[in-house]
């Protein structure tokens, strides 16, 4: 970006940079009464329906990171993380809110793009963006959502139903977001040693893509309702495979068997784990940021989701007396255990 292009923030200050980020972002919903432009969004919902709330919280240097993700990427993947969790409890999402806090190293051009980014979000989930706030920040970019959803009081799923011999199911593949990290990283790092290296991200553009750009899995929750198919529990996995599952059985009372070969792992993630001498289960179970939905549904729905092309089942619950277990492809049995990401786990 020249320098001719580049406005400073405190040309426009925060309300008219706040006019010149939002101008595009029009109200779709009946529900939305008030967007963005007064005190505080007014939101109205009747009848059976409730509200579900969500929020995330996104910090330079924690979260992502400058070097390799682009703007636009960041603002997108801000909006559909909080999403996720919406079509978690079974809901639908409709409203979000957006705060960031930002240094005077960006310039209006820079959060332009990154609200591109969000509106591209809004765009593809349907989704009115009503409000929120801007600030002033010493060190580095935090962005803030907050997605407001709505369902059938009779609908909503919470990670507290499964059942004994239910069964587990997770969409999508697992590990590719974690192995997109590893191979970002491992760009940057040679960036640092040596500017003038071009990135190698040949035939990568999947688990890169899984990492700067994931989709929520609203289509997977269209298709459920469709089948007419609601789960007993379900989480999306944010933190891994490994730290989703067992908060399933925490929150329900259960304990679980899953099946190392039944876990779905892309094939460009799997060669990718190779190359880089990690073991690709591993990858999957506790790589997270793959933003899938792992569910647990009754026996009798059996039927009707084994052909799906994109949910496998993975395993079963059992009673919480036989513990969390991890079945080996050599039929050994291994307590599972959760080492995917944890904020405040101790280096």
């Amino acid at each position: 970006m020249s320098a001719a292009q580049r406005t400073e923030i405190s040309e426009l200050g925060e309300f008219g940079l706040i006019r010149r980020l939002t101008e595009r972002f029009k109200k779709k919903h009946g529900s939305t009464v008030l967007g963005v432009g007064d005190d505080a969004a007014v939101i109205r919902y009747e009848g059976e329906r409730q509200v579900v709330v969500t929020t995330d919280l996104l910090l330079e240097g924690i979260h992502f990171d400058l070097m390799y993700v682009p703007l636009k990427h960041l603002g997108y993947k801000a909006v559909v993380v909080n999403l996720s969790d919406v079509y978690a409890m079974n809901a639908t999402p409709r409203q979000i809110t957006v705060s960031i806090g930002v240094s005077n190293r960006f310039s209006v051009e820079a959060l332009e793009e990154l609200y591109a980014g969000i509106y591209a979000a809004c765009r593809k989930y349907d989704v009115d963006m009503v409000g929120g706030d801007t600030s002033s920040s010493v060190k580095g970019m935090v962005i803030s959502v907050t997605a407001i959803g709505e369902a059938d009081a009779n609908r909503l799923v919470r990670r507290s139903g499964a059942a004994v011999n239910e069964l587990i199911c997770v969409t999508g593949d697992l590990g590719s977001a974690y192995l997109g990290l590893q191979l970002l990283e491992r760009e940057k790092r040679i960036f640092l040693e040596n500017p003038n290296v071009q990135p190698d991200l040949e035939g990568q553009a999947y688990v890169v893509g899984r990492q700067l750009k994931p989709e929520a899995r609203r289509d997977v929750i269209e298709w459920l309702a469709q089948a007419d198919i609601l789960p007993t529990s379900m989480i999306d996995i944010s933190d891994g495979l490994s730290s989703e599952v067992l908060h399933l059985c925490e929150a329900s009372g259960t304990g679980c068997r899953l099946y190392e070969e039944k876990i779905p792992i892309a094939e460009e993630a799997y060669q990718l784990a190779l190359k880089f001498h990690l073991d690709p289960i591993t990858c999957a179970l506790h790589g997270g940021e793959d933003y899938e939905l792992l569910f647990t549904i009754r026996q009798q729905d059996y039927e009707k989701i084994k052909n799906h092309p994109d949910i496998s089942v993975i395993g079963h619950m059992q009673d919480a007396s036989l513990g969390c277990q991890l079945i080996t492809k050599g039929n050994n049995v291994h307590t599972l255990t959760a080492l995917g990401w944890n904020a405040f786990r101790k280096a």
